[in-house]
């Protein structure tokens, strides 16, 4: 058994408890997903199953794009609706559609953000949300992250109330915390907030109409259906240039072979080595010393 499986994840579990949900489901030890998303997510989350595993860090880089909700009112610890409130300022004036626009084109592009301390972000060798539980809060790397596009999912051109809320869907790059980008919101704004409903919708070329249940799942083991349900690693892997090679090569991919390198590497970091039949075979890489090669990052074919 080999290939991706997309779960729509529930809310309430970690993805970790997703994974060892579908151990027991699959009966394999064999399985890792492709990026962490909070408990109180749901949404599109790809699971590695057998052989697949090893492309799972090729894959967790991949653009992902979520709806979500922010509620101007009130602060949480966690920046979501789980947090304990920290801070509520009742919102005293009508909020404009053109001022949440223009907030969210001010937050498109690159941007710089600090990770929440409620994060699995590491600093010194711990965990941040480690240090939160205990009450220490600690300096937080910056980082530069991407916002391809921000939109208002809402009609409205006035937003009244002590506590306002409306929906947004947002396609980022990796690294994004999203529950920050609701608090920046509110920032802007002049008022705390918090993301109060997150599902990511989809996850590099995988979307939410694509992702089935553990109920679903489950039935498929009973029916010895679920090898149909996974999806091929070639498609995960679409987003790196392919180079396709013959069945002399292939033995030689096969056996982790230096090869002479291919000219899509001076424009990529990578590229997938695939047979005439287009099975995924190796990712192969610059070679760090011998100029006008390449070598294997990842034999898949094994």
């Amino acid at each position: 058994m080999e290939g991706i499986l997309l779960l729509h994840k529930p809310k309430g579990l970690t993805s970790h408890d997703c994974v060892f949900k579908m151990r027991k489901i699959l009966k394999t030890k064999k399985i890792g997903h492709t990026g962490t998303l909070d408990p109180d997510v749901t949404g599109v989350l790809p699971l590695c199953i057998g052989r697949a595993t090893k492309i799972a860090e090729y894959m967790t880089g991949n653009n992902k794009t979520y709806v979500g909700e922010v509620t101007l009112g009130y602060s949480t610890t966690t920046e979501d609706s789980s947090g304990e409130k920290i801070e509520e300022v009742p919102v005293d004036r009508v909020i404009t559609r053109s001022e949440i626009l223009d907030v969210l084109n001010k937050l498109t592009g690159e941007i710089q953000q600090t990770p929440p301390m409620y994060s699995a972000v590491k600093v010194n060798g711990k965990k941040l949300y480690e240090y939160a539980r205990k009450g220490i809060t600690i300096e937080r790397p910056t980082r530069t992250i991407t916002i391809y596009k921000f939109e208002l999912l809402d009609d409205r051109d006035e937003f009244v109330g002590s506590e306002i809320s409306f929906r947004f869907k947002v396609t980022c790059s990796k690294g994004t915390y999203v529950r920050t980008l609701a608090v920046t919101i509110g920032e802007e704004l002049g008022f705390p907030a918090h993301m109060s409903h997150l599902i990511r919708t989809a996850s590099g070329p995988f979307q939410i109409e694509e992702c089935l249940t553990f109920e679903q799942i489950e039935k498929a083991v009973e029916t010895n259906s679920i090898q149909s349900l996974l999806i091929p690693m070639e498609r995960a892997l679409n987003h790196l240039p392919n180079l396709q090679i013959d069945d002399k090569v292939a033995i030689k991919v096969k056996n982790g072979a230096v090869l002479e390198m291919t000219t899509v590497l001076l424009e990529h970091d990578h590229v997938l080595i695939t047979d005439q039949s287009g099975q995924a075979l190796a990712i192969y890489e610059k070679h760090p010393t011998k100029t006008g090669l390449m070598k294997p990052t990842k034999v898949l074919s094994i």
